[in-house]
């Protein structure tokens, strides 16, 4: 690569780490292998830069990139022999902060404890707030698929969420 596509490499890395590490996070569960299938991810990008025919855009591109790395690692023997935390936040807030973030937690473990097919529908489409239509282009499956899993996975979350955290999660 010249210097000009050096830049380039760097302004997409500038662009999209923050975005495709929160991707990672929600598939693995751990801040620290989740920054490892990032980096790993740019430097596949790095290696097949070339390659890349622009059929779609280029975040979907990396987040697809992204998402297979993660669905590797969760096959791997590593992550098998690894004991997953299930926090959703970072740490590095302050007691008040924590406090108010309390609330959510709860919401945010139910979602991460879904199986991950029910789980990357739901992050998705809320927290992404993706259509039915391009969470099923980025997954590769059928629109009738993304709406059954994300019924499925509203079914679970209620179960397995009291009646007011549930009302806080209907009204958002």
């Amino acid at each position: 690569m010249m210097l000009s596509d050096e830049q380039a490499f760097q302004q997409v890395m500038e662009t999209y780490s923050d975005y495709l590490l929160r991707i990672a996070y929600l598939y693995v569960k751990d801040w620290q292998v989740a920054e490892d299938i990032v980096q790993d991810s740019f430097l596949s990008y790095y290696v097949k830069f070339e390659q890349f025919e622009e059929r779609a855009s280029l975040k979907t591109y990396l987040v697809r990139i992204v998402i297979n790395k993660c669905k590797d690692y969760l096959k791997s023997w590593s992550y098998r022999k690894q004991q997953l935390t299930n926090t959703f936040f970072q740490t590095k807030t302050d007691p008040q902060k924590m406090l108010q973030q309390a609330e959510r937690l709860d919401i945010a473990e139910a979602i991460l404890n879904l199986p991950i097919p029910l789980r990357e529908v739901i992050i998705y489409y809320y927290y992404e707030e993706l259509s039915v239509l391009e969470v099923a282009n980025l997954l590769r499956i059928s629109d009738n698929t993304v709406k059954t899993r994300m019924r499925r996975a509203r079914q679970l979350l209620k179960e397995n969420l009291s009646a007011d955290e549930w009302e806080v999660l209907a009204n958002e």
